[in-house]
């Protein structure tokens, strides 16, 4: 194994921010994960694994034990009653895999287009965007016991997908993933649930995948959501907070501060959906009704000029500074809303 010694990691995230690795490796295959765990457990040391790094908060101290980079690549497809199943490797770059997938005329994750990272981060986050996640389609997801070093293939019942969450988030110390399989529809016809989505196509009789993968990347770049080094907005983690979702009464509780302060005049204007027996909230709406508006800043560190739920880095920062930042957020959300944001990306 090459383990390196002393490895930054702020280069390697997307918020470019925090300290440095103790210890380091660029993992090509599965027996190079399962050499890495065995070693950071002989010498007692914790292991933290990395995929794109653009859903993590480095912290100011850095990782005091070993870092695995997922560095896995290649990518196989089979038909089988009718669906494609694709199987990628963790280290496989999430958008260009997507990319592939839509020109292939696969449907299933057209919407999830020029979302950072890697493949290997999509199930643990259960990521999702413009009325689609990857739960949808996933159809086994083949990982790592951290305890045991068997190789286990998952199916979709097991991985416990919620929203934005899943049980590899809810218990990171036992998996690592390895592989994710779709299962793909060839020929299907575009996801188009969501109303922001389904107005900036207006104009297209019958959308392709090619459409809705540029359109859903056109909107996701007026939001500096994309990676983008010339935007202004470019080192974040994308959506730092999950949108709440809260029961009924709580959200109606919320329309009545906003009416009651006079925030908006009708009840319709807070924008909130049906989520079950709950209701999820807008926590972009949230936080700029809060005060906490777009372009507000905190040292190096602020909010998004173009999105309230994104927070940047505008360098020469520290990661202390944006969590002090995201609990200002959070802070101004609960005594305006009573309403508890939730990070999302993940702390070491």
């Amino acid at each position: 194994m090459d383990i390196l010694e002393d490895v930054a990691l702020a280069p390697r995230t997307t918020l470019q921010l925090g300290g440095r690795a103790k210890h380091y490796l660029r993992a090509k295959d599965a027996e190079s994960v399962t050499h890495a765990l065995r070693w950071a457990e002989r010498l007692g040391l914790p292991v933290g694994v990395l995929g794109g790094g653009s859903n993590l908060i480095v912290s100011d101290e850095g990782f005091d034990g070993l870092v695995v980079e997922m560095a896995q690549q290649g990518i196989e497809e089979r038909e089988e009653d009718g669906r494609a199943l694709v199987t990628a490797q963790a280290g496989e770059d999430w958008d260009l895999f997507v990319e592939r997938c839509v020109a292939a005329g696969l449907q299933g994750l057209e919407c999830l287009s020029g979302i950072p990272g890697r493949v290997g981060a999509t199930p643990i986050q259960n990521v999702g965007a413009y009325g689609q996640e990857v739960s949808e389609t996933i159809a086994q997801v083949r990982a790592l016991h951290r305890e045991t070093l068997r190789v286990e293939t998952l199916p979709p019942e097991a991985c416990g997908f919620a929203y934005r969450d899943s049980a590899f988030k809810r218990d990171p110390e036992r998996y690592v993933v390895l592989s994710v399989t779709f299962a793909l529809r060839p020929g299907g016809a575009p996801a188009i649930r969501y109303a922001e989505l389904e107005r900036a196509l207006t104009g297209l009789e019958t959308p392709s995948l090619s459409d809705v993968r540029e359109t859903v990347i056109a909107l996701r770049r007026r939001k500096s959501m994309v990676l983008d080094f010339a935007d202004e907005n470019h080192r974040s983690a994308g959506s730092f907070f999950t949108n709440p979702i809260v029961d009924p009464e709580a959200a109606d509780a919320v329309v009545q501060r906003a009416l009651a302060e006079g925030i908006v005049t009708d009840p319709s204007e807070v924008p909130r959906w049906p989520s079950g027996d709950q209701v999820k909230l807008a926590a972009g709406w949230l936080i700029e009704r809060a005060g906490m508006g777009k372009g507000t800043r905190h040292g190096q560190v602020g909010i998004s000029t173009k999105h309230a739920l994104a927070l940047v880095h505008h360098g020469g920062g520290t990661t202390r500074e944006l969590l002090e930042l995201a609990e200002r957020v959070r802070a101004a959300v609960r005594d305006r809303f009573g309403v508890e944001l939730h990070r999302e990306p993940t702390l070491w």
